[in-house]
């Protein structure tokens, strides 16, 4: 028998606790006005909030084109292959070899946060439960409800924080110290470390980010907290932006321009070791994952040998190989103070790539 009624009298935080408390399988539905939300659960435990197939306004796919995972051009190949096999999206990233099931449920729990967000503000309209409506795919998350609501509701009041902290989106945004080498970095965090310039606003850097809105204030927010960054002065709201929105976003097709800010950062933090007398340039790190930029430009590396393969069906020979396909630029393939060493495997189709400390 399926559960219907109001927000106004149980909001949809309360209904999902009750499905998690009685173990029950099904869809919630949720409505508020025009917006609509889904919540599938499995035997009191969330495994989705998107419907089976693609449509066009799937959530997980708008996550994943919302912070640059997915390319314009691996979104078009996803729409043509789906409409001639009308095969779930998640089918379609598995087997199309987009990605591997770990990083792809991690991007599901994460999605599933920001409409978890979104769907437990809301204070009217209506649900309904089906139990007859059933998550029809082998699951690849089953995230608990009782914790799922609890960092939701987190997010929501730290989000209020965020926006009273950055309320003006037109202030620019600029590195004033990097951290120490024994800082635990987050992958978030280095890559907003390549984005931040002092030349882009705050919203721009947020577009930028290769993350959803809420992760990219709460890192910011953090780094701004660490003395990390600084605000460096204020775009009038009335210049043209476009363009330089478009020389942030990250390239997944060739070279990657958000590494190349990361180069001109790094720049500015060594002028700015200079400074002081007492201040000193910090040491050669101890390991790749100390250096933010370092790091960075091999996962960057990374992504064009397997955006290669994807192409050409084998790892390229060689390094120089990218630079002639023009994946990378040719500095992009050698990293001052480290060695790069490049392996083709098993007839192209595995490779070693080793990074060691020059000595």
């Amino acid at each position: 028998m399926a559960l219907q009624g109001n927000l106004r009298d149980f909001s949809a935080t309360e209904i999902l606790q009750l499905l998690g408390a009685q173990k029950k399988t099904g869809c919630l539905t949720l409505e508020w006005n025009t917006e609509r939300g889904l919540v599938y659960v499995q035997e009191g435990r969330i495994v989705s909030t998107r419907r089976p197939g693609m449509t066009k306004d799937d959530p997980l796919l708008g996550f994943l084109r919302g912070i640059h995972r997915l390319s314009d051009e691996q979104y078009h190949g996803i729409l043509t292959i789906q409409r001639e096999s009308n095969r779930d999206l998640e089918d379609l990233l598995l087997n199309g070899r987009y990605l591997d099931a770990e990083e792809l449920a991690a991007y599901i729990d994460r999605q599933i946060l920001d409409d978890l967000m979104r769907l437990t503000r809301w204070e009217s309209g209506s649900y309904r439960f089906d139990p007859n409506n059933r998550w029809t795919n082998p699951p690849l998350v089953q995230l608990n409800i009782e914790g799922a609501l609890i960092e939701a509701a987190r997010r929501v009041d730290e989000q209020k924080r965020y926006v009273s902290v950055f309320k003006d989106p037109h202030q620019l945004l600029g590195v004033r110290d990097l951290p120490n080498p024994e800082e635990p970095l987050s992958e978030e965090e280095r890559e907003l470390f390549g984005i931040i310039d002092g030349r882009h606003s705050v919203a721009e850097v947020v577009e930028a980010a290769p993350l959803s809105e809420y992760e990219a204030y709460e890192a910011l927010h953090r780094m701004l907290e660490a003395n990390w960054l600084e605000i460096v002065g204020r775009r009038d709201p009335g210049r043209p932006e476009e363009a330089t929105r478009s020389s942030l976003r990250p390239d997944t097709r060739h070279a990657s321009i958000v590494r190349e800010l990361a180069v001109a950062a790094s720049v500015i933090l060594l002028l700015m070791g200079l400074r002081a007398g007492s201040r000193t340039l910090r040491p050669a790190p101890r390991a790749l994952q100390d250096d933010v930029f370092a790091a960075a430009q091999v996962r960057d590396v990374r992504l064009a040998l397997d955006l290669y393969q994807r192409e050409h069906g084998v790892y390229p020979t060689r390094l120089g190989d990218l630079v002639e396909d023009r994946w990378v630029r040719p500095d992009q393939t050698r990293l001052p103070g480290y060695q790069m060493n490049y392996h083709v495997e098993r007839g192209g189709q595995n490779y070693r790539l080793d990074v060691d400390i020059e000595r």
